[in-house]
């Protein structure tokens, strides 16, 4: 069951950056934040309203492990397309991952039973 919590938050990190990024042309770190907080937030309030509860420890970790993963993997493609063009440097390399970074812990942050409480 959480993994389809966490595919469904994965297809709509994908679909919020496409509408953001090619509809509106918005970019950059603000653009990221706003997605990652935006599916996040998503996330957490559909897996509220559907389980009629905040998710357990466990579930936390594995909801934010399993999205986190699938992002991660997508990130990698795209740091691949990347070197393909012509490699970042190391600076580059490291404002990529605090972009993929944001989407985990904005998901973990967001299902945190303190921001929407215990029951």
């Amino acid at each position: 069951m959480i993994r389809y919590y966490a595919l469904a938050g994965i297809a709509g990190v994908v679909l919020l950056n496409l509408l953001l990024r090619g509809f509106v042309r918005v970019g950059g770190i603000f653009a990221t934040l706003l997605v990652a907080l935006l599916a996040a937030a998503a996330l957490a309030l559909a897996f509220r309203w559907r389980e009629g509860r905040p998710p357990s420890a466990a579930e936390r970790w594995r909801l934010t492990a399993l999205y986190g993963a699938g992002l991660g993997l997508l990130y990698l493609g795209l740091l691949g397309m990347m070197y393909l063009q012509d490699a970042p440097g190391a600076m580059g390399t490291a404002l990529f991952f605090l972009h993929y970074l944001l989407y985990p812990l904005g998901l973990w942050l967001t299902l945190s039973p303190r921001l929407f409480g215990r029951g």
